[in-house]
């Protein structure tokens, strides 16, 4: 019973991580969508602290593109824990069902 609340605890955790994940992919995605939409000339502005520094468009570009890679493969490896985890409760779940 112990193995199965923590993985009950450790699937709980997964959601809420790829939950975040996907969040951020949004976000990110909304940000390159206005990219899209802005002339190859205009002026586009990083917010680092209290600061705004302008940066070159296609380097923005490049680094939400380049987090929406990463955010994509991390949504991939926790889909995949998730269904390990769940996997493993299955199993867990079956052998106690069996042993009582």
């Amino acid at each position: 019973m112990d193995q199965l609340t923590e993985l009950q605890k450790s699937l709980q955790e997964l959601i809420s991580s790829r939950t975040k994940l996907e969040t951020q992919f949004q976000e990110n995605k909304i940000v390159k969508e206005e990219f899209e939409t802005l002339d190859s000339d205009s002026n586009v502005y990083k917010l680092i602290g209290p600061v705004l520094l302008k940066q070159d468009k296609d380097e923005a570009e490049d680094n939400v593109n380049k987090r929406l890679e990463f955010i994509s493969a991390e949504i991939e490896n926790v889909e995949k824990n998730i269904k390990s985890t769940q996997e493993k409760m299955q199993t867990l779940r079956m052998s106690l069902e069996s042993s009582v």
